[in-house]
């Protein structure tokens, strides 16, 4: 999964659809994730990525990855 290629991003965390206008904002780990997400990084590598720089679980990583991505699609800002 990838976001759009027209959604707009912050350091912050801050997502923007000029499409159609609509914003979304989450914490600074999720706007790493979509940092990750934007350069084209794949689901392992970003999974990788945080399981290393936070010392958490990889457990843990994969559940908030999945409701990451439940609330992007939810949000219509991926693409497949």
């Amino acid at each position: 999964m990838q976001l759009r290629k027209n959604i707009a991003t912050s350091e912050d965390g801050f997502l923007f659809n000029p499409s159609t206008g609509d914003s979304w904002s989450a914490n600074s780990m999720a706007a790493e994730w979509f940092a990750w997400l934007k350069e084209g990084r794949s689901r392992e590598e970003i999974m990788d990525l945080i399981t290393e720089k936070y010392e958490v679980e990889r457990s843990r990583v994969e559940l908030d990855w999945e409701d990451l991505m439940k609330q992007l699609q939810e949000a219509r800002l991926l693409q497949s």
